[in-house]
């Protein structure tokens, strides 16, 4: 993606460095951080610098052969194991950080070079993939349309191109009529702060809705569909995305509006039988109380915004059932929320 100009992906590794775009620090300030060791790497998908099922994705699968690249030969073997442990303690809700660990772990007991080649074609792979996404997510688009998003699952959600946003983005460059409203997506405001971000970058017309205010818009007739990214899929079809999702599907249900979840075949789970086993992700409750923003002077700061003494909670995501789901966007194409159609994409997969 283009950003003053310049392309970027939205993380990378060189050498045993791994850059990544600061993206707690958007829309205010663009600014590349780097991660010298796999901790470093661990701290910043901890923290949110990268976020995003694929980047998250692909960022671990770079920490893991970070640990590779780094660690003393006589201790190598303890050194590793704690280090994938660590890595996949970081965020626990998002499927595509074990599948590109497992992957980069694997390759990198071979060689630690070896490590560092399959977490290279990691990245390269989820690039490709969400451009196929935005191809066969595209063709859902009439030549007008109105659509709903929520969170980010845009480029910076991913190492390029996106899943939920990828179809718009082609949708735009194919000559259609594209508005989006865009969910703030709190209490992080991923929506406000992220995917306002990337339209605004890429000169998709839009509008930042209230998180409450999809519903009513819905019973309007201002929305035609919903597409949503997603952590992770389970076998049956039910769906692990921002909190906030699981609403806007079941308003979609009600008002006959199609939702569609976009997201590669690394995102779905085949050993999670149902939504019900997802270890749902639970943030500090620092991220409800306190807000972020930039104050007269253009310095970045940090504000309490409730009642001073209220606790928070604060589930980082929420599981969608199957029955609210139109399709699933994928690489290899669109299935259906299934057991029997997600079965048969691995069975795909497995016979090439």
């Amino acid at each position: 993606m283009l950003v003053n100009d310049k392309s970027y992906q939205t993380v990378w590794m060189e050498g045993s460095s791994v850059f990544m775009i600061q993206q707690n620090l958007l829309p205010f300030e663009f600014k590349i951080h780097e991660s010298k060791t796999y901790w470093e790497t661990c701290m910043a998908i901890n923290d949110m610098v990268v976020r995003g099922a694929g980047a998250i994705g692909a960022a671990a699968g770079f920490a893991m052969a970070q640990a590779f690249l780094l660690s003393k030969n006589k201790l190598r073997a303890v050194t590793i194991r704690e280090a994938r442990q660590d890595i996949e303690n970081t965020r626990p809700t998002a499927k595509n950080l074990f599948y590109a660990v497992d992957r980069v772990y694997r390759a990198g007991l071979i060689s630690p070079e070896n490590a560092m080649i399959e977490a290279q074609k990691v990245a390269v792979q989820d690039a490709a993939d969400s451009k196929k996404i935005g191809e066969y997510g595209s063709e859902l688009i009439g030549k007008s349309a109105n659509i709903l998003t929520h969170c980010n699952a845009g480029w910076l959600a991913f190492v390029d191109y996106g899943t939920a946003l990828a179809p718009i983005y082609l949708a735009k460059r194919q000559g259609k009529d594209v508005f989006v409203y865009v969910d703030e997506t709190r209490p992080r405001g991923q929506g406000a702060r992220l995917t306002a971000w990337e339209l605004n970058n890429d000169g998709v017309n839009h509008v930042i809705i209230p998180d409450n205010a999809a519903a009513a818009l819905m019973s309007q007739k201002k929305i035609d569909m919903v597409i949503v990214g997603a952590d992770r899929i389970a076998a049956n079809g039910d769906v692990a995305n921002k909190i906030g999702t699981l609403e806007k599907a079941i308003v979609a249900k009600e008002y006959g509006i199609p939702f569609y979840v976009a997201a590669p075949v690394s995102t779905f789970d085949k050993y999670c039988i149902s939504g019900k086993e997802i270890k749902i992700e639970q943030r500090s409750e620092d991220e409800v109380l306190y807000q972020t923003g930039i104050d007269a002077n253009n310095n970045l700061v940090k504000i309490l915004v409730v009642s001073p003494g209220s606790k928070a909670i604060n589930p980082a995501f929420d599981i969608t059932p199957a029955k609210y789901i139109s399709g699933i966007i994928t690489e290899k194409g669109i299935v259906k929320a299934h057991h029997k159609s997600i079965r048969a994409l691995f069975e795909s997969e497995k016979s090439k």
